[in-house]
Parts: C-alpha cells; sequence; structure tokens
C-alpha cells in the first residue's frame, strides 16, 4: 500500500508496568469515540485493575481469537477481524507481545505493521525495557532478561510517541494501594524490580532515549525549513582534530566537557585540505579515531578550503552547541600575520560557544609535513646538488658568450633549469637553484656587472618574475609528484580491491589464502584469523611467524564480524591502508559466511539421503521384507499343524528355503551398502585371473540359464577375488530374474588398459534415460519389480569402485541391458 494510504502509529511509552499506559491509552480512545471517531479495541489487557476495566466499557471490542498450544488454550488478537471491520482507530495493548505459536504472526508487532497497511491508525503501549537495543542495559540495572523485545526501529518510526511518566515514590504507593499487582505479589515486587533505584534509572532510560527521538525529529524539521542556526536544545560538543601530536589532548577535554550535562553527544571533526598538500601523519588521525569511538562519541571527516569555516560549517549541521579548538602550534609571527584557527573559528562561530585549550606542543614549532617533499630520497639529494652545481656551470658557459643584449635568454636558459631540477629533486632543490640563479644573474648579467645594483627598473622586474616563475613551477611540480603517489597508492588499492572482489565472486578465496595474501599486501611479520570460543580465542588460520594467539599480541587489528578477528603482527599501517584493510576483512566474512553455508549445504545433503534412505527403508520393510516373512510364517503355520500330505510339506519347506535366502540376500545387501557408505570395505588387490573368479559367480544358477564364454587366454587382472566375485555374482542374478527364461551371456572382452566383463541378458532392458539411475540406491525398474530393495546395482558399482574398477550399462543390441564391468589389466602402461 502505498504510504499515503498507510496507518499511523501512536505509542504510549512508559519507563516500567503500572505508571498508565493503557489506562491512558483508554483515555484518548473515550476522547476520539466522543469526538465521531470510529475506534475500537483490538486487544487490551486490564491485569485486573479496576480503573483499567472501566475505561473500556462503552468501546467496542472485536472479539480475539482462540488458539490451543500444548493442550492449553490461549488467546490472542484476531488481526484478520480487525482489517475486515475497518474502523477509523484500534487499540493494541503490549506491542512486544510474542503471539502462541500458530498464530498469523510471530510478533504483535507484526499484527500492528499489517494493520497498518490496511490504512488502520494504531494506537499501542511499550515499556522502555521491551526495546531490543536496551535489553542489556535492563538486565544489568535490574537483573531480569525482557524475553519479550521489539526492534528500537518500530517504535522510533512511530508517528507520534507519548511519554506516560511517573515518579517512582507515587509508582511505589500506587502498588502498595493494589492499584497495579494483586495483594500477594505486592511485597516481593516492591522489593525486587521496582526498588526506588531500578524505577529511577528505567525512567531515566526511557527519558534519554525519548530525548533522542525528538533531538532526530528537530534534526529534521530544521532541514526541513532550511534553518541553518544553531538551536541549544541539548549539549553537543564538536572537536576540531588537527591530526597533531594535541589531538588526544583535544578530545579528551572534550569529552570532560561533554559529561558533566546527562545526555551530551562528543563529535570529533576532521578537515581535509582540497588542495591535498596540506596532509597530517594518517596513524595519529586512526588513534583519535579510536579514542574518540572509545569514549563514546563519532568520527568525522569533511573537505573544505578554508578550515575555520569547515568547522563552523559542521557545528552548525549538526547543531553543536561548544566547538572545542587546540591553540595555534604556529609561531609569533605567522600568528600575528595570518592569524589563528581558534580566532578565525571563534569570529565566525555565532551563537556557538568556542572553547580554547593549551597544549604541550602550542610553544613548539616544527617543520610541518606538507612541506616534506614527496619523493625518495636519493632524488632529493640528486636536486640539491644539481641546484648548486648547474647554475654555476651554466653562468660559466654563459659568461664565455656574454653579451648585454641577451639578458632575456640566460632569464629563459636560468628558468629551465630550474624546472630541470624541480623535475628530479622536488620543491627545495627548485626553490634553492631558483634563488641561486637570481644572485648569479644579477652580479654577472645585470648591469652594473659585479655589482647587486640594477640599474634598469625593467631588469628588477625581469629578475623578480624569473624568481615567482621559478617558484610557481616547483611548487607545480611538486604538488604533480604528490598527486601521482596518490594515483599510485589508489592504483594500487583499486587492484588490490578489485582482486578481492573477483575471488570472491569466483569462490577461490578460503581463509589461509586470504591470511597468505595479507600478509603479502602490506608487508607484516604475521597475520592470524581469530575466532571467539567459550574460553578465549582459538586461531583459525595464520602464515608467518610467530603468530598471534590473542588480539592484544597484535599490532593491528580489524573486526571481520561479532565472532572473528584479523590480527597483524608487524609494522603498525597507515590510516590510509585501513580502507583495504576493511576489503580484506569484508571477504574474509563471507569466505567464513561460504564455509558456513557449505557445512549447511553438506549436512542437508546428508539428511536428505538419510531421510531418503529412511523413507525407502520403511517402504521396503512394508512390503520387501514383510512379503518373504509372511510367506515363511504361513509355511511354519501350515508345518506345525501337522495335517499336510508329504508333498505340500515339500512345497512349504521349499518357500520357507526360497524366503529365507531372499531375506539373506537383502540383510547382505544392506549391510554391504552401509560398509560402502561408511568407508569400511578395504579391498585386498593382487593380481587374478578370470578363469578363477566367474566360474564361482555364476554358479547355483538352473542349467542353461547362465552361459559363460571366457577364453583361457584373457589377461590377469588387479582386483580383490571376494568382492569381483559378488559384483559378478550381484549382476548375473539380477540379469537372471529380468530375463524371461533367456540365456544370460557373461563374456570378456581384452582392451589396451582394461578387461570387460560383459554381462548381457534379453529382458524389458533398460530406458537410456534411466540407465544412471539404476545405481542409486532403492531404485528399482519401475520402481515395481517385487522381491528387493533395489540395492544390488549399488552395492555392485559400490564394490567396483573399491577395487578401482567402473560399472556402467549399456544397451543390448536386438534388446536387453548389459553391464560393463571395466577392471585394470595386469601390465598394462599407465
Amino acid at each position: 500500500m502505498n504510504e499515503e494510504h498507510r496507518g499511523r502509529l501512536t505509542v504510549y511509552l512508559g519507563a516500567a508496568p503500572g505508571v498508565g499506559k493503557t489506562y491512558a491509552m483508554l483515555g484518548e480512545a473515550r476522547r476520539r469515540r466522543d469526538r465521531g471517531t470510529d475506534v475500537v479495541i483490538g486487544y487490551v489487557e486490564t491485569h485486573g485493575r479496576e480503573q483499567t476495566a472501566s475505561q473500556v466499557e462503552g468501546l467496542e471490542v472485536v472479539p480475539r481469537a482462540v488458539a490451543t498450544y500444548r493442550g492449553t488454550t490461549f488467546t490472542e488478537m484476531d488481526t484478520d477481524a480487525v482489517i475486515a471491520r475497518a474502523p477509523a482507530v484500534v487499540l493494541v495493548d503490549e506491542l512486544a507481545h510474542t503471539n502462541v505459536p500458530g498464530s498469523r504472526h510471530e510478533k504483535r508487532a507484526q499484527d500492528v505493521e499489517a494493520i497498518r497497511a490496511a490504512g488502520i491508525d494504531v494506537i499501542t503501549t511499550v515499556n522502555i525495557q521491551h526495546l531490543e537495543s536496551l535489553n542489556d542495559e535492563v538486565e544489568r540495572i535490574t537483573g531480569v532478561r525482557q524475553r519479550e523485545t521489539v526492534p528500537d526501529e518500530v517504535v522510533r518510526t512511530a508517528d507520534q510517541i507519548q511519554l506516560v511518566d511517573m515518579a517512582p515514590d507515587a509508582l511505589r504507593r500506587r502498588m502498595a494501594h493494589g492499584n497495579v499487582y494483586k495483594a500477594e505479589n505486592i511485597d516481593a515486587s516492591l522489593t525486587s524490580y521496582f526498588r526506588v533505584g531500578n524505577l529511577t534509572a528505567l525512567r531515566e532510560l526511557a527519558l534519554l532515549w525519548l530525548a533522542d527521538r525528538v533531538d532526530d525529529a528537530l534534526s529534521d524539521y530544521r532541514r526541513a525549513h532550511s534553518i541553518s542556526r544553531t538551536w541549544p536544545t541539548k549539549e553537543r560538543i564538536v572537536v576540531a582534530v588537527t591530526g597533531g601530536a594535541e589531538s588526544e589532548t583535544l578530545i579528551r577535554r572534550g569529552a570532560r566537557l561533554a559529561q558533566r550535562a546527562a545526555g551530551s553527544e562528543l563529535v570529533a571533526v576532521h578537515v581535509i585540505a582540497t588542495d591535498g598538500i596540506a596532509t597530517v601523519e594518517d596513524r595519529r588521525i586512526a588513534r583519535a579515531q579510536q579514542l574518540v569511538a572509545s569514549l563514546g562519541g563519532t568520527f568525522h571527516s569533511v573537505v573544505g578550503e578554508d578550515v575555520s569555516q569547515a568547522v563552523v560549517d559542521f557545528a552548525g549541521g549538526v547543531n553543536a552547541t561548544m566547538v572545542v579548538v587546540g591553540v595555534s602550534r604556529h609561531g609569533r609571527l605567522r600568528r600575528l600575520f595570518a592569524g589563528t584557527t581558534g580566532d578565525r573559528v571563534a569570529q565566525l562561530a555565532g551563537t556557538i560557544d568556542v572553547h580554547l585549550v593549551t597544549h604541550e606542543q602550542s610553544a613548539r614549532t616544527g617543520r610541518p609535513r606538507s612541506y616534506l617533499s614527496p619523493l625518495s630520497r636519493q632524488r632529493q639529494v640528486l636536486g640539491l646538488a644539481l641546484a648548486v652545481v648547474l647554475p654555476i656551470l651554466l653562468t660559466l658557459v654563459l659568461q664565455a658568450s656574454h653579451d648585454e643584449d641577451q639578458l632575456p635568454l640566460d632569464l629563459l636558459l636560468f628558468l629551465a633549469l630550474t624546472v630541470l631540477v624541480a623535475l628530479v629533486g622536488g620543491l627545495v632543490p627548485a626553490l634553492l637553484a631558483a634563488v641561486g640563479g637570481f644572485v648569479l644573474m644579477n652580479w654577472f648579467f645585470t648591469p652594473p656587472v659585479n655589482t647587486i645594483t640594477i640599474a634598469d627598473p625593467q631588469n628588477l622586474v625581469a629578475l623578480l618574475v624569473f624568481v615567482a616563475v621559478a617558484v610557481g613551477v616547483a611548487t607545480v611540480v611538486d604538488r604533480a609528484s604528490r598527486r601521482s603517489a596518490e594515483a599510485v597508492r589508489a592504483r594500487t588499492e583499486a587492484a588490490t580491491v578489485g582482486a578481492l572482489s573477483r575471488s570472491v565472486l569466483t569462490g577461490q578465496d578460503t581463509a589461509e589464502a586470504i591470511v597468505q595474501r595479507l600478509r603479502e599486501t602490506f608487508g607484516q611479520d604475521a597475520v592470524s584469523l581469530l575466532e571467539r570460543t567459550g574460553v578465549g580465542w582459538q586461531v583459525v588460520a595464520s602464515t608467518g611467524g610467530p603468530c598471534a594467539s590473542a588480539p592484544e599480541e597484535g599490532d593491528t587489528r580489524v573486526d571481520v564480524d561479532e565472532d572473528h578477528l584479523l590480527v597483524l603482527c608487524g609494522e603498525p599501517l597507515r590510516a590510509s591502508d585501513r580502507r583495504v584493510l576493511e576489503a580484506f576483512a569484508v571477504q574474509t566474512g563471507l569466505v567464513l559466511e561460504y564455509r558456513r553455508l557449505r557445512g549447511r549445504e553438506e549436512r542437508a545433503a546428508v539428511l536428505e539421503r538419510a531421510d531418503a534412505t529412511s523413507t525407502a527403508l520403511l517402504r521396503a520393510v512394508s512390503h520387501d521384507l514383510r512379503t518373504p516373512l509372511a510367506t515363511m510364517r504361513t509355511a511354519v503355520d501350515g508345518l506345525v499343524s501337522g495335517t499336510l500330505g508329504e508333498t505340500d510339506r515339500a512345497e512349504l519347506v521349499g518357500a520357507v528355503d526360497s524366503s529365507t535366502e531372499q531375506l539373506e540376500r537383502l540383510i547382505d545387501n544392506l549391510l554391504d551398502l552401509s560398509r560402502l557408505q561408511s568407508g569400511l570395505v578395504r579391498p585386498r588387490l593382487a593380481d587374478r585371473s578370470l578363469d578363477e573368479v566367474l566360474p564361482l559367480a555364476v554358479s547355483g544358477h538352473p542349467p542353461g540359464r547362465v552361459r559363460l564364454e571366457v577364453d583361457e587366454g584373457v589377461p590377469f587382472v588387479r582386483t580383490d577375488a571376494g568382492l569381483l566375485e559378488r559384483v559378478v555374482a550381484n549382476l548375473v542374478g539380477n540379469a537372471v530374474r529380468h530375463s524371461s527364461g533367456t540365456p544370460v551371456r557373461v563374456l570378456a572382452h581384452v582392451l589396451p588398459g582394461t578387461v570387460e566383463v560383459l554381462v548381457v541378458d534379453r529382458g524389458p532392458g533398460v530406458p537410456a534415460a534411466q540407465q544412471e539411475r539404476m545405481f542409486e540406491p532403492f531404485q528399482r525398474l519401475d520402481d515395481t519389480s517385487p522381491g528387493g530393495l533395489g540395492l544390488g546395482l549399488a552395492v555392485a558399482r559400490g564394490l567396483t569402485e573399491a577395487v578401482g574398477g567402473t560399472l556402467a550399462g549399456e544397451d543390448t543390441p536386438g534388446g536387453g541391458l548389459t553391464m560393463v564391468l571395466s577392471l585394470p589389466r595386469v601390465g598394462a602402461s599407465a
């Protein structure tokens, strides 16, 4: 249903039972009814409270549904009846209730969603201890685990939440007067769950949770009405993190400020300069993120050209009441001319308070990392050498052919030299080359020469332009080098993540492969994948050494899920590397999930096979085993009677013998199948002649029913004589039963690597589509043939594979079925 036709949800939220949620809900229903609204009661539980029951009078009640579970009768809300009644508003008490098994929905919250989907408004009640996110906290406070919970999102997204509040002493007086529980339960409740401390803590939880919901609503309202100025409704402290050594000091000071007011929030923000030059040490940012998380705050990174403006804009966006900024680390000269970030933030903050924090680094000035070249040390040294040598060499060359009118050419040559130095050594060598070039050109080539005086103002301008262009070119080259380094890193990350994605899609990775690749990617000494157990941690997969067997033994760790952890031993990773590390963690989680799914699939397949086997066995017991048993019982009864003649007695004895043989064959097949499936068959392979095995296998049949056509020159085969005899006897017996009296032929064909034993019959045959299926257990011809469980061919194939052969079926030319038993030939080349 469309959102605009969806019913509205109103929730009466209380801190504990007995505060009056149901009473308030019924009062609202009576007011709406008096205004002409169609209101019904879907489910209300009065708990025997007279005042609550009196509020129900006069309101229409939809009859409850009756459900029986384990011999006991229960009543639940009839959701279908409520939807069919289609009122404007329905009252549904106890939102977190779990319905009786067999109901339409498992939870009453799901019933409410179905009613709202039908366009009916719902008014409901819930206690704060039933919210899923607060379940653990409530248990720590009261010592009672709430078994019935409702997801926070259900209540948080309600259209209206009404807090039903009552002071702990007032609630305890209500209980003492018998307005909440029966008299026999009052004393126990007052001394356990309903202690003043418990009720006070639950009340605070309810107020704080609702305050968060109100804060969300206020943020939505400010966004919807484009309100940018701060509304100081809640203390929210924003800490401006620079990434310097003082960041942790600022975060801790902000946390102490946030702790002074209940419900305050700590938010840290780091501004990333858009030019990409003002970089910070990644490990310090990572430590700042971890510290903020441990203090219960949140960490954010934003991009901005003006750091002060970006901090103020962020603070205004989150409706902050205070910004914490550190004292500038720059020297006095820099502060005098350029000002400080704190001063600029204070000017722009408006109504937001600015807290300036001093720290140990405020008086120190060091070389910022932004001035460090991204080039290698060798290139920087080479650049410095060229910055010294090349200007001198160029000066010597130009002096040899000096002309007073060639100053522009000299400027271009020195400029080209500076560009060359910038390309080799970066910013600092290029600046040295530019300054050196300026001095050399001024002294040797700018009239009057051999003095620092410049007679012509145009020459002065030309020299200054030269220096400016040289500095600009050097800066561009340095920035391009940084961009190149960033691009290489981004390309490397993209390639790594792409390889991870491909391995996930193809399902090639294992836990061992992941930890090995992780170690190679980040150059770590060792990597371990740990799994949480009931008594600690155990290593699932590891590489390198020595490996960490507990989280605290590693230098870097990342969570895979609640029970798994990747631990790295070696050089700590930079914050930028953790993005790729998180990708490894995600892939590890997928691999573990695939492993769990494969395990479940294998167990399900085993259970499915076991179920099929059980079903077939039950079917067999009901027919195939029962038939010979019934025959034997009838024959025995006839023999015991003693009234039969010799001919009849002989027939009955023959029936008993035949049935006994049939039972023995079925039981042997069942035992053989069990041994095959459990891997207990241990063949004794040796060089055997078919002349020794086949005659024994075809014996026991009436004369003329089986013809053995095997030449004496058939090579030896590598097999187990006993198992091979059973296989051939099984195949021959099966062929005799289906050959309709036509003799069964047993042949032998010699091939280069194998010897094939063919059992040929002229029976009805088996369709080509079912020839492979007939080797499955409990499969018989058309599933109708009597006299067996359909295990013969399954056992025959299993025994054949145990001795290293193969067994398959083929159509007999002219009709019938030929079983082809291939055995390895002795002396054949592999």
